[in-house]
């Protein structure tokens, strides 16, 4: 086995097990449950051209793998082929996905921890494989642990940021976008998204998908919709998803009743990823129908 393919299966491995066995892949509930199931992993290289491309269509603040480790190390001599994108897809699990498909306006309990404390546990699985590269003599840094990460405003998207979870794993052969705006994995789209950059050589993950709405059962065969109808906030359209109208709905109206109602800080929805053929794996015609 090449040192390449080597380092690609190490990586896997570090996110894998990490997901499979820490004590931190919690929802922190009273029973303890595991806020995801086995992670999906995809990789991409540093100099793809679709990095270069996200900036040209979100805006000129849409950092790009080299800049985002060039000015975190403040080693501008790197190059962006020396780099690499290490994505993963963390899925809901079964019951957290049965519980919030029910729901009609806020989110279920189980989906709002996934959301508040199963992203803790994806920050400290981001901090643990930086911490992994770096033993092995290899620099890396997560993007959103970084002060480069912030929010922006994109003139054709509206909402967006500095560097974006989901298009880095689209890159990375892990997925395409849907109506919602959701990314569709083979997990389906009811997930969380992390990646590290690191300056380390591993194989990219083919992208078996040639759009970037191939996995849309909407855009694709223009049928489904189903989103539309699960948004408790009518704003999914056929047009697309109106990004304001969800954040006003998430800040304060989710945020109010998650405090009130479950007992901890934090905001969540997640209607659009739950009830829909895209839920837990990439829809077939006849899901739509």
């Amino acid at each position: 086995m090449n040192q390449t393919l080597e380092n690609t299966k190490w990586i896997e491995t570090i996110i894998q097990d990490y997901v499979d066995t820490s004590p931190e892949n919690t929802l922190g509930n009273e029973n303890n449950d595991k806020a995801f199931s086995r992670p999906l992993v995809g990789f991409s290289n540093g100099d793809d051209p679709l990095y270069e491309e996200f900036k040209s269509h979100v805006g000129s603040f849409c950092l790009t793998p080299w800049e985002l480790f060039a000015v975190s190390y403040r080693e501008f001599s790197v190059k962006p082929k020396d780099l690499s994108v290490i994505s993963w897809i963390l899925p809901h699990t079964k019951p957290t996905k049965k519980e919030n498909r029910k729901e009609k306006y806020y989110p279920s309990e189980r989906w709002a921890r996934a959301r508040v404390f199963g992203e803790n546990f994806n920050d400290r699985l981001r901090k643990h494989l930086v911490e992994n590269l770096n033993y092995r003599g290899y620099s890396a840094v997560a993007p959103l642990l970084t002060p480069q990460f912030i929010m922006r405003i994109s003139p054709k998207y509206g909402y967006s940021s500095t560097w974006s979870e989901r298009h880095a794993a689209y890159a990375s052969g892990l997925g395409t976008f849907g109506l919602c705006d959701g990314l569709i994995t083979p997990a389906g789209k009811a997930m969380r998204v992390g990646s590290v950059i690191a300056q380390i050589r591993l194989s990219p993950t083919t992208r078996p998908y040639s759009n970037h709405n191939e996995y849309c059962l909407f855009f694709a065969h223009g049928i489904c919709g189903k989103c539309i109808s699960r948004c408790p906030v009518k704003a999914i359209t056929k047009n697309g998803k109106d990004k304001d109208r969800c954040y006003k709905h998430l800040i304060p109206d989710t945020q109010d009743y998650v405090t009130s109602h479950y007992g901890f800080n934090g905001h969540a929805c997640g209607l659009c990823q739950t009830g829909v053929p895209c839920e837990s794996k990439i829809p077939k015609k006849n899901d739509g129908l």
